[in-house]
């Protein structure tokens, strides 16, 4: 079965890890026809912004899409490309699978985490009035009126939307997930024992939406408390659900039990649309220096194989980049003991190591 699928090679490295993932993909025999899209900073001078229309209509029609990093300038200049393309695609659900591989530095072993984020509300609403606007200071005169909450001249603000339905709607997806995945236990984290009515909708939705789940265990930790829980004894989590700021924070801690952002894979799902993305940036300083990793890009190739319904070939690939990674010989520097070794393989050949395996 021929699959279309939209390839956006993204900026800075995204384009070198495409191309990994592509030949890698390519070599497992699955038909795929991609539709490459352009997207982020590197196209805003062609295009006048960082999402061409053409990129969202891309993804529509054929359902399914995978992405290189892209760029997201800091405090400044155009909103983040990756929210915008999860907010006009409904894509509700972040799934960030974080597993420990053999050969993987790491203070830990045998973590294998899921964390589902809840993609579309939260403080990356993007719902902001900057610093001394007229909407500030109507927001401040109605915050007073209300709450007797007086806000200082100088402030910002942003707002934080939680609704009941889009945490009922995540909190079924991690169920789902993990009776699909032979998971044990589902963890709600939030905060609200402080925010009881944003947080406080979002846990009870949940322990609602537990109920209906009885053959899953269900628990819920306080964001903190979990942070702490996490460091100390992450074998005792499976998957974690969680609002959108929390989910964000928290998969970045998962990824550094298991090795770090370079082989942690990533997809944003919704209703009819999918997805796939490496959790790390895009690294603008080794562009086309043929040095970075792969291996996050791989694996999520692999949960998109899966999501397709190409189950044999992700798992072939899966365990095709394990075995490079575990062997230790052809893997870039940040898989070696020593980072300065000079035997570090580049980019192009690390692919092509792993395409030797699927050849096997």
């Amino acid at each position: 079965m021929r699959h279309k699928i939209t390839l956006i090679p993204g900026d800075g490295i995204g384009p070198e890890i495409s191309l990994a993932m592509r030949r890698s993909v390519e070599a497992t025999g699955v038909d795929i026809k991609w539709e490459v899209a352009e997207a982020g900073g590197d196209v805003i001078e062609k295009y006048k912004t960082p999402l061409p229309d053409s990129v969202i209509d891309s993804i529509k029609k054929n359902g399914v899409a995978i992405k290189g990093p892209v760029v997201t300038p800091v405090g400044s200049g155009f909103r983040s490309v990756n929210v915008r393309l999860r907010q006009e695609l409904d894509l509700f659900a972040c799934v960030r699978p974080c597993k420990l591989y053999k050969g993987v530095r790491s203070n830990y072993k045998d973590v294998d985490i899921v964390v589902i984020r809840e993609n579309t509300e939260d403080l990356y609403a993007g719902i902001e009035f900057e610093k001394g606007t007229k909407e500030v200071k109507e927001l401040s005169r109605l915050i007073q009126k209300s709450s007797g909450a007086k806000l200082k001249k100088d402030t910002a603000l942003s707002i934080k939307p939680i609704s009941e339905s889009a945490s009922r709607r995540i909190v079924e997806f991690a169920f789902t997930y993990a009776r699909k995945n032979n998971r044990k236990k589902v963890t709600a984290v939030h905060k609200a024992n402080i925010m009881k009515y944003t947080d406080g909708l979002f846990l009870e939705a949940a322990r609602d939406v537990a109920k209906k789940h009885s053959d899953i265990e269900f628990e819920d930790k306080i964001v903190d408390n979990m942070c702490m829980q996490l460091v100390q004894k992450p074998n005792l989590y499976d998957v974690l659900v969680l609002p959108n700021l929390y989910g964000d924070i928290i998969s970045d801690l998962c990824a550094g039990l298991v090795g770090g952002l370079g082989v942690t894979p990533g997809a944003n799902i919704g209703d009819h649309i999918a997805l796939f993305e490496p959790t790390h940036g895009s690294a603008p300083k080794y562009k086309g220096q043929n040095k970075v990793n792969p291996t996050a890009m791989l694996f999520s190739a692999v949960l998109m194989l899966r999501y397709i319904g190409e189950g044999a070939s992700a798992e072939k690939l899966e365990n095709a980049v394990a075995a490079v990674i575990k062997e230790g010989k052809h893997v870039t520097y940040d898989l070696k003991k020593d980072r300065n070794d000079p035997t570090a393989a580049g980019t192009r050949e690390m692919t092509d190591a792993i395409i030797a395996k699927l050849n096997l």
